[in-house]
């Protein structure tokens, strides 16, 4: 330990930052995007331009589509067309895997869209890093748990942060980029600790499940029905069943739902006579919790078999934290806030990251101080890099290529790799200045692929990698190392 608490807490900061700031940044930047993970699918799946229905009938044509060519899947999974989404987002088991399209909202078919993972491949990997069930979630939860304390070490360490707040002298190496870190520390500073806590309370079941399979004895079903009591659960019969009418169900559930509208749609054994169907609400208008009310029906009469408003404080609670992760509830405005605030904190781990390096450039030159800092400018630049060879992958693909979704991610993958291998072999300086130019130019490549922008979606998508390639190409004039380190 250290001779005093703050120094103690300074050493912490540090070191934990550096351990697990890679992953921070990776994970920050992913759930940044996921703010408007809607528009990101929509602008991903072109052939939507002309195809825009209402909801109720691509969600009738979706059903219909599912009944012809995926009855005897155990449930189908339906995320149901909205203002943002417009058309519905489906999951059901095929054989061995789970099956996930986009489906046309005018015919249902998945076959007329792009295959794309779309937005949902950022929301994912914030959370599951790419990685099987349950390793990618917790190691997220350990990164989140992480992060609130490098947060907490970091307002201890920095006794001056807010009076530094006002100080930011450029073009004066070290000291810029401390300036730097504590401005971005500091002006999105409730922000960070509200994403960070959060975060950790999401999954906070994959870090301390003893009490959960202490209570239920890994019994699931009933921890599904204490948290959800209006999701029935019924075994299939065996006995044919034909499901019942879409559209008065839908009239029904919108009564019900009213003022809010309809967010996801479950299917249980749809061509049994067991059938079941159940209807979740998006979260309140005036609210930030999620699921707050629940339908179930009878999948073959139609009739209702439960109806849950959740009024439970302490699942109100938890929906609340949650809700304020995720943004559901949030206006443009508030998700523009999000977005800047998440680049902002993307930001901080990455000038905390140069921090470690720029102070010790002259005073350790042994291979593992090359090594991190080489991988500090392989992972700031390499993310980044990456993320957008996504969209640019998703234009220059053909659209209907066999695995086409899978091409998409392998492509984030390999982009990733062979900056982090540039950045290996190439000195500091100058990896530092090649990398941000490379990143720079796919940003500038986002801005264009996608011609004229004719829609908000494709306006947002083209000035945001604009403004990023111009900040980036401005970032080129400032070298994180003195002229004298080669």
């Amino acid at each position: 330990m250290k001779p005093t608490f703050r120094a103690s807490m300074a050493w912490l900061h540090t070191w934990s930052g550096l351990v697990i700031g890679w992953l921070l940044l990776a994970i920050t930047l992913a759930g940044t995007l996921s703010v408007f993970r809607p528009e990101i699918s929509s602008w991903m799946r072109p052939e939507l331009h002309g195809r825009l229905t209402d909801a109720d009938t691509a969600t009738q044509a979706a059903i219909g589509w599912l009944t012809a060519h995926a009855a005897h899947a155990p449930a189908w999974y339906l995320e149901a067309p909205s203002p943002r989404t417009p058309f519905t987002y489906a999951v059901w088991e095929d054989g061995t895997s789970y099956a996930q399209h986009a489906l046309d909202p005018k015919t249902g078919a998945p076959d007329v869209l792009r295959d794309t993972l779309g937005g949902e491949f950022f929301f994912r990997f914030h959370f599951e890093l790419q990685l099987p069930y349950p390793w990618g979630r917790l190691i997220a939860a350990v990164a989140a748990l992480a992060l609130v304390l490098i947060l907490l070490t970091g307002i201890v360490a920095h006794k001056r942060i807010f009076l530094d707040f006002f100080t930011f002298r450029p073009g004066k190496g070290q000291r810029s980029w401390l300036d730097a870190h504590n401005l971005l520390g500091v002006v999105a500073l409730p922000f960070h600790l509200m994403i960070a806590f959060t975060g950790a309370i999401t999954l906070a079941n994959m870090i301390m499940p003893w009490g959960l399979t202490t209570l239920y004895k890994q019994d699931f079903s009933a921890l599904t029905h204490d948290f959800s009591p209006a999701t029935i659960e019924r075994e299939a019969s065996g006995k044919p069943g034909s499901l019942t009418a879409f559209g008065p169900l839908l009239a029904d559930v919108r009564h019900h739902f009213a003022p809010n509208g309809l967010a996801r749609i479950t299917v249980t054994n749809p061509s049994d006579s067991n059938a079941v169907i159940t209807f979740n609400a998006i979260p309140s208008v005036s609210g930030v919790g999620v699921e707050n009310h629940t339908l179930s029906y009878d999948g073959i009469t139609g009739k209702l078999l439960a109806e849950h408003r959740e009024t439970r404080p302490v699942m109100g609670f938890y929906r609340f934290l949650y809700g304020l992760h995720v943004a559901y509830f949030a206006p443009y405005v508030t998700r523009w806030l999000y977005f800047l605030s998440g680049l902002s904190l993307a930001a901080l781990i990455c000038t905390g990251l140069q921090l470690w390096t720029s102070k010790r450039c002259h005073r350790q030159q042994g291979l593992g101080f090359k090594l991190v800092e080489r991988l500090n400018i392989g992972m700031m630049m390499g993310t980044p890099t990456a993320f957008a060879g996504y969209f640019i992958a998703n234009r220059v693909l053909p659209p209907f290529l066999a695995n086409r979704a899978q091409m998409e991610v392998r492509a984030v993958f390999c982009i990733w790799a062979a900056i982090l291998l540039f950045a290996m072999v190439r000195r500091p300086n100058a990896a530092w200045r090649e990398t941000l130019a490379i990143s720079s130019l796919t940003c500038l490549i986002i801005s264009l692929i996608g011609g004229i922008p004719h829609s908000p979606i494709e306006w947002a998508v083209s000035l945001v990698s604009l403004g990023i390639a111009v900040l980036m190409r401005y970032a080129m004039r400032y070298t994180p190392y003195r002229k004298k380190q080669s």
